[in-house]
């Protein structure tokens, strides 16, 4: 109301008349549509057409947008392969790019072509048009109407259990209820095509209502040995079961699209931060289809890259240890050490004890005042910065972790340690800064005749020498290395040798799991 109506295409704005629009106009063109249903859309019979309004605050219409529907023939093309083979595919794009006309010519394919039954599921009547009579597009498919958007999960299911379908066509998934009718129906052996919410399947996997459509993710701790086999953190996540949707199609462009054969796999992947093999196929002009395998990398997955050439993994393998055994030639030397006997020799001299150095933290979702305040009372070697790339330590709640937002996943990629405390209580972070005022004094307490004194103990031997091999690895270029659980004197030890080598290091966990971090030092 009361502005001129203006035609809005792709790339353009077209006005249509001159006068201002009133409320009569609005009423004339109410009048000649269907029904408004709860989510303000309408129709017109036997078109694609849709009206939705906008109303104020008594409900009276204010402004309305008229979306021209068309039944694009041949727009399948692109993904009819996968469509055919049976399999659920799950289609993702943003608004306008034109999932609802594919799926629309999904359901004319299968039911014509290749005679399946074919069940739409339309909630807005935007698939198969308004009134009872359903548009040709869909050819033999048939149709199921939803009188309330907030029971579209319900229609699924009626679907299956009273029409005998062999595929289940939907638009626009975006509740929980849906997504677990969704799951229902693809156990129960019946072929889904759909569309979401969501250009790409990281935003599937970080929206928690739409997670469970490719597996979902949860948190799961790992061993000791494991998290050292993997060189990841102990807390890592993975994928919660297998996916309802065995493809997902992203479509880029009107003629573009990308496409993960296998679901289950990309998310594992994505999960692990390895980076993702990506078929993308787009339409030419003169009708044929082109096809590119692309890898996505740095900053448009936000997952760091995996090498899939072996010769060159060989050698980057062989380069790595030639690395190794310089650096620990330098340590021996430096240590003064003779080689045959690093650590028990009797010509070593004894460590000193390290000088404790402060450690800057970064606080993510955790007031840095809370932080600060707290520290007073414990007077721990922390310093609060306010920028991720100087911290050695990335401090957040597990709400903020769960959530997985890219400040967190930043900071694991470049290799901070992150902390995660069960919530920001002022108990919580004094029992997170009493870590390091204990190592501050157990570091003012190392004598070098406690050395003497477990210099011929096993455990000891052991754990010396796995900390000679974390610093080699270090100084060859690794941001962090995390130790297996010692006692108290022999994380000492640990501590002395790292601070000899002008190394980090810190001590994480809860007895008897207590275990020390070697790390680089922040310039």
């Amino acid at each position: 109301m009361g502005r001129s109506p203006e035609a809005r295409l792709a790339l353009d704005n077209i006005p249509i008349t001159d006068f201002e629009i009133t409320r009569d106009h609005i009423g004339k063109v109410i009048d000649h549509v269907g029904h408004f249903g709860d989510d303000n859309r309408a129709g017109i019979e036997r078109t694609l057409h849709r009206i939705s309004v906008m109303r104020n605050r008594a409900g009276e219409p204010v402004g309305l947008t008229c979306r021209v529907g068309r039944a694009v023939y041949g727009s399948v093309r692109l993904i009819e392969d996968l469509i055919s083979s049976g399999k659920s595919v799950l289609i993702l794009g943003r608004p306008g790019v034109g999932k609802t006309t594919i799926l629309r010519e999904t359901a004319r394919v299968l039911s014509d072509e290749a005679g399946k039954r074919v069940v739409v599921v339309d909630t807005s009547n935007e698939i198969a048009g308004d009134g009872d009579v359903p548009h040709p597009a869909i050819g033999q498919a048939r149709r199921m109407q939803v009188a309330n958007t907030s029971l579209q999960h319900n229609v699924m299911i009626e679907a299956v259990e009273n029409h005998m379908p062999e595929v289940i066509v939907i638009d626009e998934m975006s509740t929980e209820l849906e997504a677990l009718a969704a799951r229902t129906i693809a156990e129960r052996g019946v072929q889904l095509v759909a569309t979401a919410h969501g250009n790409t399947l990281g935003n599937v996997i970080s929206n928690p209502t739409l997670a469970d459509l490719v597996g979902g993710q949860q948190t799961v701790t790992l061993g000791d040995i494991e998290a050292r086999r993997r060189r990841t953190q102990k807390t890592v996540l993975e994928r919660k079961h297998e996916p309802t949707f065995d493809i997902v199609v992203e479509i880029r462009e009107r003629n573009t699209v990308a496409i993960h054969p296998e679901v289950g796999t990309a998310v594992d992947r994505m999960l692990r931060g390895i980076s993702i093999p990506q078929e993308v196929r787009r339409l030419q002009p003169n009708g044929q289809v082109e096809v590119e395998v692309q890898e996505i990398r740095g900053s448009e997955s936000e997952l760091s890259p995996t090498p899939f050439d072996i010769s060159e993994l060989g050698r980057k393998r062989e380069r790595r240890s030639h690395t190794h055994e310089r650096a620990r030639k330098d340590i021996t030397r430096r240590n003064n050490i003779p080689h045959s006997d690093r650590y028990f020799s009797e010509q070593e001299n004894l460590p000193t004890a390290p000088k404790q150095a402060t450690t800057k933290v970064f606080a993510f979702g955790i007031p840095k005042t809370a932080i600060e305040d707290v520290n007073s009372e414990t007077n721990a070697p922390v310093q609060i910065v306010d920028f991720v790339d100087s911290a050695e330590i990335f401090v957040t709640t597990k709400s903020h972790y769960s959530r997985r937002p890219s400040a967190v996943r930043r900071a694991e990629r470049d290799g901070v340690m992150v902390h995660v405390l069960r919530r920001g209580t002022k108990e919580q972070i004094r029992q997170f800064l009493k870590r390091f005022a204990q190592d501050q004094i157990h570091a003012e307490k190392f004598e070098p005749q406690n050395f003497e004194e477990h210099k011929h103990n096993g455990r000891s031997r052991e754990a010396l020498r796995e900390t000679e091999d974390a610093i080699t690895r270090v100084i060859s270029g690794e941001q962090r290395v995390e130790l297996m659980s010692q006692p108290p004197y022999v994380r000492r030890m640990q501590h002395s040798l790292a601070a000899r080598n002008n190394l980090g290091s810190a001590s994480m966990g809860r007895e008897p799991s207590r275990r020390v971090v070697i790390r680089r030092r922040k310039r």
